[in-house]
C-alpha cells in the first residue's frame, strides 16, 4: 500500500520591500512521504522569494515532469521553474529548455558543494539559470518552524530575509552559486 502525502496549511504574509510585493497567501502543501520538514520549508522559502498570483506548487517528488514550483502564463507557457535540492544535469537541462527562467535552491551544506562541483561546468551555458544555496544553519532553523498549520511572516529588505511565526524569527542566509545573466531570479 502506497503512503499518502501529508497536508500542511500555511498562511504566508509576505513583505518583499525589495520588489514592492506585499501579499498574504493561503497555501496548501502536500508533503510527500519521503520529504523532510527541511525540504518542505525550503519550498515555502522559494515560494516567498518569487511570490506572485500565478506561482504554484508542482507535483515535485510525485511527478518527475513537474518542478517543485512553477509559474505559467495564460498560454500555459512556463515562465519560472523552481527546483529544491540537487537535481542532476539532465533535469536542469530539461528545465532550462522548457522555462523562461530557472531557479534552483540546493541545501544541505557540504553535499551542496559536492553536487555543485559536479554540475557547475555542465550548466554554466544556461544563461537564464540561477542557483542559490540555502545555508545549512538557515535551513535547519527553518525546518524547526514546520507545523501542520502555520502562520508565517516573511520580510525581505536590502537582500536580507527573515521568516518567523508568533514566537520565533529565522534569518535566512543565501549563497549565490550561479547568477542568471538575464532577469535575475534571486538574491
Amino acid at each position: 500500500m502506497a503512503l499518502k502525502s501529508t497536508v500542511y496549511k500555511a498562511e504566508l504574509q509576505i513583505a518583499d520591500i525589495d520588489r514592492g510585493y506585499y501579499q498574504t497567501h493561503a497555501l496548501t502543501i502536500a508533503r510527500h512521504p519521503s520529504e523532510t520538514d527541511e525540504r518542505m520549508m525550503i519550498r515555502l522559502l522559494a515560494f516567498a522569494l518569487h511570490a506572485s498570483e500565478s506561482l504554484g506548487f508542482g507535483k515535485g517528488l510525485s511527478d518527475t515532469d513537474e518542478p517543485d514550483l512553477w509559474e505559467k502564463d495564460l498560454t500555459d507557457a512556463i515562465q519560472l521553474w523552481i527546483e529544491v535540492g540537487q537535481p542532476d544535469e539532465t533535469r536542469i537541462r530539461k528545465a532550462c529548455n522548457r522555462a523562461g527562467r530557472v531557479a534552483i535552491f540546493p541545501y544541505d551544506g557540504h553535499a551542496t558543494q559536492v553536487w555543485w562541483s559536479g554540475v557547475a561546468n555542465k550548466v554554466e551555458r544556461h544563461r537564464h539559470l540561477e542557483v542559490v544555496a540555502v545555508d545549512a544553519a538557515s535551513s535547519t532553523a527553518l525546518a524547526a518552524l514546520a507545523q501542520r498549520s502555520m502562520r508565517l511572516q516573511v520580510t525581505i529588505q536590502d537582500g536580507e530575509i527573515w521568516i518567523g511565526d508568533d514566537t520565533r524569527r529565522v534569518a535566512i542566509v543565501l549563497q549565490p552559486l550561479k547568477p542568471a545573466e538575464r532577469q535575475s531570479v534571486r538574491p
